[in-house]
């Protein structure tokens, strides 16, 4: 498992369009304050990255809506994986695919599907 954050490309080969994470190298932020509209255009706008439920809040807006330098300066690869269980819930299927297919130890974090098929 990587130590660092991710680092991201913007070339994708998946069907889902928008920006594919790489394994990289990034030092553990502890919060995330002001970030820019694009990301978050009302409500809140600083995260502590101490807290779970801040980080988990933080972590889906941008998966959402961050660019290429969000993903990067953003999320820590250690971090998301500890949170991909439920996370992965919250994000769209799109999203989700392009992490997992690009980060497959996020699978193995997962719990498996145990709905009826």
């Amino acid at each position: 498992m990587l130590e660092g954050g991710v680092e991201v490309s913007a070339v994708g080969s998946s069907p889902c369009q928008g920006p594919v994470p790489r394994r990289g190298a990034l030092p553990t932020p502890s919060a995330a304050d002001d970030l820019p509209l694009h990301i978050v255009w009302s409500g809140r706008t600083g995260y502590s990255l101490d807290r779970p439920k801040s980080r988990m809040t933080l972590y889906r807006t941008v998966l959402a809506e961050g660019l290429r330098e969000d993903l990067v300066t953003l999320l820590h690869h250690r971090l998301l994986a500890e949170q991909w269980p439920v996370l992965r819930r919250l994000i769209s299927p799109c999203i989700r695919e392009v992490w997992e297919n690009a980060f497959p130890e996020l699978l193995r974090t997962a719990p498996a599907d145990t709905t009826a098929a």
